[in-house]
C-alpha cells in the first residue's frame, strides 16, 4: 500500500508563504518548496481587499487558488504578512475549505496554516480522502517539517475514524 502523503495534499498552503520569500525547504514531488512558489499562482475571488496597515490581504466569495496541481478552494482566505519575519505569517481558509491535488482531497469548516512553525490546523470536521482510503475528525494538524500529522476526535468523546483498503487485495465471487 502507499503511503498517505498528507504534507503533499497541503503544499498549496506554502503557495501562499512564497509569495513573500518565506516558503520553507519541504521537499514535494522532487521540487522544493521555494520551486513550488515560484510558479504561478492563480487566484480568483469576487473581491480582493489589500489592507497594509493591518497587513493583510484577503479574498472573499468563491476563492479558488491554483498552483501546478494543487487547488485550494474556500469561501474566504486571508494571508497575515510578519514585517519582523519579513514573511507570511499566517493564513486563514474559511468556509466549504477544499484542497485537491492528484486524486487526494482534503475539506474542513477552516484550515490555518502557521508558515513560521511550517504547520496546518483543519478544524470543524475534518475529512482526508485519498483514493478508498479515509481519515475524519474534528481536527487534523499536520507538521510539515516531520513529515506527521494527528487527527483528533472532538470534545465530549469524539472519535477519529478511519478506512484503510489494502491496495492489490481483490475479492471475487466464486463462478
Amino acid at each position: 500500500m502507499r503511503p498517505m502523503r498528507i504534507s503533499r495534499i497541503f503544499a498549496a498552503l506554502s503557495l501562499f508563504a512564497a509569495l513573500a520569500g518565506g516558503a520553507g525547504a519541504q521537499e514535494r514531488g522532487g521540487d522544493s518548496a521555494r520551486e513550488l512558489g515560484s510558479r504561478p499562482i492563480d487566484v480568483t475571488a469576487d473581491r480582493v481587499t489589500a489592507d497594509s496597515v493591518r497587513n493583510t490581504v484577503t479574498f472573499d466569495g468563491n476563492v479558488v487558488a491554483r498552483q501546478a496541481d494543487v487547488t485550494l478552494h474556500a469561501d474566504r482566505i486571508q494571508a497575515d504578512y510578519s514585517r519582523e519575519a519579513g514573511a507570511i505569517d499566517r493564513i486563514e481558509a474559511e468556509g466549504n475549505v477544499r484542497f485537491v491535488q492528484e486524486g487526494r482531497e482534503a475539506r474542513s469548516a477552516r484550515a490555518t496554516f502557521h508558515n513560521l512553525e511550517q504547520r496546518i490546523v483543519l478544524s470543524g470536521g475534518a475529512t482526508l480522502q485519498q483514493g478508498q482510503n479515509t481519515v475524519q475528525g474534528e481536527t487534523l494538524t499536520i507538521f510539515l517539517r516531520e513529515n506527521r500529522s494527528v487527527v483528533t476526535g472532538g470534545k465530549d468523546g469524539g472519535r477519529v475514524r478511519a478506512v484503510i483498503n489494502p491496495k492489490g487485495i481483490l475479492e471475487t465471487s466464486p463462478k
